[in-house]
């Protein structure tokens, strides 16, 4: 693994919600909380996203320390104003990539073909991948050098088919990420709607839900750390 202790964090930049005329984005408690446990243990978070600059966020709670907390941080206040462009990415600078979740992941980042090269260039120099809710969209088109599918054969988490028809969304969203990480060859296991829920499978860590966001944080540190 790279020796390095820096954490690249890709948030969306769709802001659409199909045509539902709604509006989406990256899903901030799942940036702040998994930023809180790799800062305080002791790496460095980077943000990127698709197009980079400002990317919109969505799921906003104020009245949650964590996410006001990062809001008011003047370094990841100045990275979220100027998300890394993808392009400007080099994986060899990232000891692991993590998908933050939001609604729009599920259009802007399966068929990001530069966003899967990081992540494949990450994994495989010894790396972390890590994502939650619904980030593992940004799982399911990576491939490995070998052709095969990254999540082929793992166990992951992810937004479940029920958790997606709970929120109303199951015509909406381009494709159902549970199925799609199953048509992929993924084991994916799920909790009860709402419920944490993190899958660690080697160097691959996955969290079901918003309330899975901590628990992704805490797991890829130990993953890193072991590793290191």
């Amino acid at each position: 693994m790279s020796g390095t202790r820096t954490v690249l964090l890709v948030l969306t930049s769709h802001d659409q919600l199909g045509d539902t005329g709604r509006s989406t984005g990256f899903y901030l408690p799942e940036v702040a909380h998994p930023w809180k446990v790799l800062s305080e243990a002791g790496f460095q978070v980077d943000l990127a996203s698709p197009a980079g600059g400002r990317p919109p966020m969505d799921g906003a709670d104020l009245t949650d320390p964590v996410q006001q907390a990062f809001l008011d941080d003047p370094e990841m206040a100045r990275k979220l104003d100027a998300t890394l462009r993808l392009q400007d990415v080099d994986a060899a600078d990232y000891a692991a990539i993590f998908y933050v979740g939001g609604h729009g992941t599920m259009w802007d980042f399966p068929d990001d073909r530069t966003l899967a090269g990081i992540a494949r260039d990450v994994y495989e120099a010894g790396g972390a991948v890590a994502a939650v809710c619904h980030g593992p969209a940004g799982l399911v088109n990576i491939t490995l050098s070998d052709g095969a599918y990254l999540v082929a054969g793992k166990n992951v988490a992810g937004f479940t088919n029920s958790e997606e028809a709970a929120a109303g969304l199951t015509d909406v969203v381009p494709f159902l990420l549970q199925s799609t990480l199953e048509e992929r060859g993924a084991k994916h296991t799920g909790a009860a709607n709402w419920e944490p829920h993190v899958v660690v499978d080697g160097r691959l860590v996955t969290g079901q839900n918003p309330a899975s966001a901590t628990g992704v944080g805490e797991a890829l540190v130990k993953v890193l750390n072991d590793g290191s």
